[in-house]
Formats: structure tokens, C-alpha cells, sequence
């Protein structure tokens, strides 16, 4: 079944099409006697030849590596001035689910030229996301999720079920690897690809999931960074309230940036019109199952109020004002379309690293009542409350929430943008202020991901990634037209979905 935002044209970023076949860098995961390998075999991707793919074998458990392994893929672009060569630049583009391998592949210029010059820019797949050993889960199984709202008792308990459910089926089709999907487990694989790559020190940009990746790297392995550039963060240290209240915020806010817009800009579907009391109305259509999608596929309130973030990743604030005039009309499809893939991984990834505390029905709808004071027209954010709410009934959370606790790194460069729809700024502040020797940038614009935005926070990142030399405590990036975003007319990496 199509998502609502794919049904409503959502233009979504092919790389997020993490089940793309023909990446032939891994194998599945297996218990077999394979020994864990140190070195990187590197050949020519199948894709584009200028691209190196290469191949690692990990233990799938870390604590007891005789439990088998999976081979993690990996692909390289070269340095483009080798001479003035500094090392490997690993990245993780977010998700969780997204792929490194693939975003490398089909972002030949997902950093800047200067950057690119200097580095060997590393992808990776963490493990569980290539399709050689991803998790992965009946399709009809998939389709059995539950549509009534986990804040009354049937809807908890049918939650609560299909979970178990769900992680049954998916452990049947991806054996022992989706038990050991954890970002302390990523944080490993990350330190045997430095290892691998030769690289003395670990020089990481993460953007989104990615900076937990990189923030926990500090925790563990704090002698072996270089530099570590952390994007758009998340903060680890929120608990359930502290997290939904972020989370509607931050969505409520991207999207009255949204409406502001609308109201200044002629070129606006709905210039002219209360996109909040249109909203307000479509919501309440929804609520009364009178609300379609223009396939013609019911939408209920929850689903209207995850639609407008994937717009706001960018943002497109054109196809969002067209795609809620859409549902107003009650009109056909428009624009660029294509199917959103479903991440069978995020729930594995996502819930074995956040632990809520939400033991029944009237616990959910307490998170509900307190997201729809702080969001009086999204009501919630679509994937802070998916998230949340799609670990019901997970008992065992191998790598829960917890204050950072980041000692011996060298400086660490963390970016906020102030409206960004999924990362909310408040959680690159709060990261910052519980990593020493760290310093914010923050970006005064619009969307998910601020590298890709503005190029006065490429300068201050390239800076810091070559040189170590950080920007002043302090500094504000001016926000960019959200037309004009990007350097060299590149378009963000990022997964369409997820964090």
C-alpha cells in the first residue's frame, strides 16, 4: 500500500530507495565460521565504476563474535587532489535505513568540491540496511498494521500485538541480525571501518540519526577522533514527554514557517486563503472518515498530520501548498510521483535505542493531549509519534536514552538549523551543552540537514573537517530562500523518511 505522502506526489529522494538491488558488495548475514575481516576488498561498483564498493565482515554481536557475522558494504570516492590528500571522510546520511553505499553512488557531489578534494569520501550500509542482508519482513504482514490510534484500549492493545507480530515474522526472514541493530553496534562497525581504512583517527560528518552514531563514537572511542561534524542532532538524553513536546514543536513550527510563506508569496496554491483553518478543516474531515487521498484511500487524522513534514524536509513548500489543496479539492494526483519504500528497518533500529514509557492506553493518550497543546494545527508530529508509538510492546531496549557522557575528545562541531521539521534545534542545543569541547553553528533557515543549505555553513564545516579549526561560539549561518539551497545546485542526500 502506497504511504499517504507518496499518494499525494510527495518528490522524494531516489537514494532513499534503500531495497534498490544490484549492489554487489555484501552477502546475508550467517552464522557460519566466517572470520570477521580487517581489511577492505575494494573493487568497481556496478553502478558508476568511478565509484569504489567495497566489503567488510563484522561480527553480528560485538559482546560474543562467535555468534556469527554479515558483511557490511561500504563505497569510496576517491580524493580529487591526491596530493593534498588528508585521509577518509566516513558519513552516515540518517535514517535510520539510509544508505551510505547508494548515497555515494548517486550524489557524486554531496559535498563541496574543496571537501572532496581533500578526502576519501566513505559510505557506508549500516548493518541490517543493504538489501544483501537487510531486515526484512512479509509484505502481508506489513499490510496487517493497525489504523485505529494506540491511545484507546483496542487500538493499544492491537498495537501491542501487531508488534509482536511483526518482529516474529522479520526475525523468521532476517535471522540473529535484527536483535543486534543497535546504534552501540553501528558505533563498532564505524570504529573496525577506521580501523580497516588504516585511519589512525576517525574524521565523521553525520547528519540526523547519523549524529547519534557519531555523538555515542565519542562516548565509546574519544581517543581514536580526528573530527566529528554532527548535523541536524539528535539528543539522546530525551525521555517521553521531553521527546513528544520537541517533536510536535519543532513539526508545528516548520510548518507555520510554511504558512508564512503561503501568506507573503503570490506564487502559493493557497495564497489568499487560512491555511491553518483549511488544515483545521481537512483534520476534522479526517476525524470523521470522510477524508480521502486522491487514490481514493481513506486518510485518518494521524496520517494528515504526518504528510506535510516530508514536504518540509526540503522544503517544498510549493508541492506541500499543492498537495493540501489537493486533498481540499478533492482533485487527482499531481507533480513528480513515486512510491516512498517501507523501512522495515526503522522500527528495529529506532526502538533499540529509545526506551518510552507509555504502559497503557491513558499514558499514550496523555503524550497526545500534551503534543496537540503545543501543535495547535498539526496536532503532532508524524514521525516523532510514529516512532514513539511504533515501539509499543518492545520490553528490551539494548541502548536506552542517557546524558551524554563525552570526555577526551578533541573539539566537536555540532549544526542546528532553527526550523528544521524533524531534528529539532532544541536538540542540537541540548547536545551541545552536555558535550564538552564541542561548539554550535546554528543555521537561521528552513529544513532538514543544514549542510546541504546554506553555504556559509559549508564554509564553516569544510573549515573545520580540513583544519580543525572551529567557528566562533556563537555563530548564526543567515537563512538561504529555500530555492536556492544547496551548493553547486546539489539537492540533500538525506532519506525522504525518518530522522
Amino acid at each position: 500500500m502506497k504511504t499517504l505522502r507518496a499518494a499525494l506526489a510527495l518528490p522524494v529522494v531516489a537514494l532513499a530507495a534503500i531495497t534498490t538491488t544490484g549492489l554487489s558488495t555484501a552477502g546475508p548475514a550467517t552464522a557460519a565460521p566466517e572470520q570477521p575481516s580487517r581489511t577492505i576488498t575494494w573493487a568497481p561498483c556496478v553502478q558508476d565504476a568511478t565509484v569504489d564498493c567495497g566489503q567488510l565482515v563484522l561480527p553480528i554481536n560485538w559482546d560474543n563474535p562467535k555468534d556469527g557475522t554479515f558483511t557490511l558494504a561500504l563505497a569510496r570516492r576517491k580524493a580529487t587532489d591526491p596530493a593534498k590528500r588528508i585521509g577518509s571522510l566516513v558519513f552516515d546520511p540518517g535514517g535510520p535505513g539510509g544508505s551510505g553505499v547508494l548515497s555515494l553512488i548517486y550524489s557524486p557531489n554531496m559535498f563541496s568540491p574543496q571537501l572532496m578534494s581533500r578526502f576519501d569520501i566513505i559510505g557506508f550500509d549500516p548493518r541490517g540496511v543493504n538489501p544483501h542482508d537487510a531486515i526484512k519482513c512479509d509484505a502481508s504482514v506489513l499490510a496487517q498494521a493497525p489504523t485505529e490510534a494506540p491511545d484507546t484500549p483496542k487500538g493499544f492493545a492491537a498495537a501491542v500485538a501487531y508488534r509482536k507480530t511483526l518482529t516474529d515474522d522479520c526475525r523468521k526472514l532476517s535471522g540473529p541480525l535484527i536483535d543486534h541493530v543497535d546504534n552501540i553496534s553501528v558505533v563498532k562497525d564505524i570504529d573496525a571501518i577506521r580501523a580497516a581504512l588504516g585511519e589512525k583517527k576517525l574524521t565523521y560528518y553525520g547528519v540526523s540519526y547519523g549524529t547519534l552514531m557519531g555523538q555515542q563514537y565519542a562516548e565509546m572511542f574519544p581517543d581514536h577522533v580526528r573530527a566529528l561534524a554532527l548535523d541536524s542532532n539528535m539528543d539522546h538524553s530525551q525521555r517521553t514527554t521531553g521527546f513528544t513536546v520537541t517533536e510536535a514543536q519543532t513539526d508545528e513550527d516548520a510548518f507555520q514557517e510554511f504558512v508564512k510563506w503561503c501568506d507573503r508569496d503570490a506564487t502559493c496554491v493557497l495564497h489568499g486563503q487560512d491555511v491553518n483553518a483549511l488544515f483545521n478543516r481537512l483534520y476534522a474531515k479526517a476525524q470523521a472518515g470522510q477524508l480521502v487521498d486522491p487514490d481514493g484511500q481513506p486518510i485518518t487524522a494521524d496520517q494528515l498530520s504526518d504528510l506535510p513534514v516530508g514536504y518540509l524536509y526540503g522544503p517544498d513548500w510549493t508541492y506541500l501548498a499543492q498537495a493540501l489543496k489537493s486533498l481540499a479539492d478533492a482533485t487527482p494526483a499531481f507533480g513528480p510521483k513515486a512510491d516512498t519504500p517501507v523501512l522495515t528497518y526503522f522500527p528495529f533500529a529506532f526502538c533499540s535505542d529509545w526506551k518510552f514509557d507509555l504502559p497503557n492506553a491513558g499514558a499514550v493518550a496523555v503524550e497526545r493531549k500534551i503534543s496537540n497543546a503545543v501543535a495547535p494545527t498539526l496536532r503532532l508530529s508524524g514521525i516523532g509519534w510514529g516512532a514513539m508509538t511504533g515501539c509499543l510492546g518492545v520490553d528490551k531496549v539494548a541502548n536506552p536514552q542517557h546524558p551524554y557522557q563525552v570526555h577526551g575528545t578533541p573539539p566537536l562541531l555540532i549544526i542546528g538549523g532553527k526550523h528544521d521539521p524533524a531534528t529539532p534545534y532544541a536538540w542540537s542545543v541540548g547536545a551541545a551543552s552536555q558535550i564538552p569541547n564541542s561548539t554550535l553553528l546554528t543555521y537561521d533557515g528552513w529544513g532538514h540537514g543544514q549542510y546541504f543549505k546554506s553555504p556559509c555553513v559549508v564554509d564553516a564545516t569544510d573549515q573545520y573537517l580540513i583544519s580543525g579549526k572551529l567557528p566562533p561560539k556563537g555563530t548564526h549561518c543567515p537563512a538561504v530562500p529555500p530555492t536556492t539551497t544547496g551548493f553547486a545546485g546539489q539537492h540533500s542526500p538525506l532519506p525522504s523518511i525518518g530522522f
